[in-house]
């Protein structure tokens, strides 16, 4: 009987005929015998290196496919709760001695025409002023509770190179799109994001390219940052995150899944698995420049947020 075992051990037949030791204190037989299973589901016929390219090709590309599709529903969702669409066209201060003064605009009121021009937007109102070029304008309102009126007419005035009426509108507007709509522009933003990662990670081996990389640190300080001021920057911001991550974790470099991926085509391509010897020089390579990148990002985080 074996050290430790005690008299409640007994040997049991397998059916292959081999006889093995369990139930020792130590669990020592018993985690072999895990092992040895284990090993079995390995060696089977249903392992994940047995299988066709396509599949394990498949397996790994998940977690980034699941990634990018993450990142799309946050910004469908973005588009869905409301996205800027300038500003308001009702007013909430008026300048004194502005020309709005003088003619009467009110807290309140909600610009509709533009000398007799209908305005449905902000931008509309602006442009229409900034026209005037310091002639006169009739601006149209709305005053609560929906009175109609024409002001008289006021010169515009000219202040830092624009011409200007003198009144401040009442924030901003939301613009909600449809789900069918949403998840279209999401996608349509992250084909444009994408180029523009994959534009900033071929120009890392330069100065502008470098300065452009960020560590966990300038992750979490930015998005503390964007939680602070709206919860749709912060919803973009973890859309990108996620973007990014999927994207790096495709770079065809050992132990990223894009190393992994390519790996997995070129053994398909051969007909037979690459060698150990090569998996861990590859790997020792690609782990190195994943390092690199994090130095470098975090060197950049400390100098932005040291003021560097």
């Amino acid at each position: 009987m074996p050290r430790g075992s005690s008299p409640r051990s007994r040997a049991r037949q397998s059916r292959s005929g081999c006889s093995c030791c369990c139930g020792g204190p130590l669990g020592k037989p018993s985690r072999l015998r895990v092992g040895l299973e284990e090993l079995a589901d390995g060696l089977g016929p249903d392992a994940y290196w047995r299988q066709r390219t396509w599949k394990r090709v498949a397996v790994i590309a998940a977690g980034p496919f699941t990634n990018i599709v993450f990142a799309i529903v946050v910004l469908a969702i973005v588009y869905m709760i409301g996205i800027p669409d300038g500003a308001s066209r009702r007013v909430e201060k008026v300048s004194p001695n502005s020309p709005a003064a003088h003619a009467g605009l009110r807290p309140g009121d909600e610009i509709v025409a533009v000398n007799l021009q209908p305005t449905t937007t902000f931008k509309q109102v602006s442009e229409a002023l900034r026209s005037s070029k310091g002639k006169p304008v009739i601006v149209s309102i709305r005053r609560p509770p929906g009175k109609y009126i024409e002001l008289p007419p006021e010169k515009t005035i000219k202040q830092n190179g624009y011409y200007i009426y003198g009144f401040q509108p009442a924030g901003v507007v939301y613009k909600r799109y449809d789900p069918a709509t949403a998840i279209g522009l999401a996608g349509k933003d992250t084909w444009e994001v994408t180029k523009g990662i994959a534009t900033s990670l071929a120009s890392i081996v330069q100065g502008p390219g470098r300065k452009q990389v960020s560590s966990p640190v300038g992750i979490v300080d930015v998005s503390s940052q964007a939680v602070k001021t709206d919860y749709r920057d912060y919803l973009e911001i973890l859309a990108l995150i996620s973007l990014s991550l999927a994207l790096l974790n495709l770079l065809p470099l050992l132990p990223l899944d894009g190393g992994h991926i390519a790996f997995s085509l070129i053994e398909g391509i051969r007909g037979r698995s690459v060698g150990r010897a090569v998996y861990e020089r590859v790997s020792a390579v690609g782990i190195a420049l994943v390092l690199l990148m994090f130095f470098v990002g975090l060197s950049n985080d400390i100098g932005r947020i040291g003021g560097g």
